[in-house]
């Protein structure tokens, strides 16, 4: 089950698609971070969310805000399909040790080996503020992510 709105997110650290290392505490009393989980790289309806999000990207990466893309991926398949598809932020690999964040934030698939489609709006002190979590085919809404940083 998938962390709920008012709880302190869970911390953590991984490496992003081009090895750096990327904490959520880094984040801190700067910056709002929506941190998007997705089941894979290369698959349909994850190119097609995480493309969405590069057209929009000033809505999502800015002064105030910091987005944070999660998979299951390695940092060297995350590296290519960053380059192959023209992606600007920072993609994230939990992969090792194999979904330890995603279960963290309770959207692991066990059976599956993967994220599901969870994402979560924390807040400049580190509180969850927004989530919605969807199936693994099913796509999310931007705007919904939009409407839920105004808030903020």
């Amino acid at each position: 089950m998938a962390i709920e709105v008012g709880t302190k997110a869970p911390e953590f650290e991984l490496k992003d698609n081009h090895g750096r290392t990327v904490t959520l505490a880094e984040f801190r009393g700067e910056k709002n971070v929506v941190l998007l989980f997705y089941p894979f790289a290369f698959t349909g309806v994850c190119t097609g969310e995480l493309c969405a999000l590069r057209d929009e990207l000033p809505s999502f990466v800015n002064d105030d805000t910091q987005l944070l893309a999660v998979s299951n991926d390695s940092i060297h398949t995350l590296r290519v399909f960053g380059e192959q598809e023209g992606l600007e932020y920072p993609l994230l690999s939990d992969f090792w040790p194999h979904g330890e964040v995603s279960r963290a934030y309770g959207v692991f698939d066990e059976e599956k080996g993967c994220a599901v489609r969870g994402t979560f709006i924390i807040d400049k002190e580190g509180v969850v503020r927004w989530t919605v979590v969807n199936g693994l085919s099913d796509a999310r809404d931007l705007n919904e992510y939009v409407k839920a940083l105004r808030t903020l």
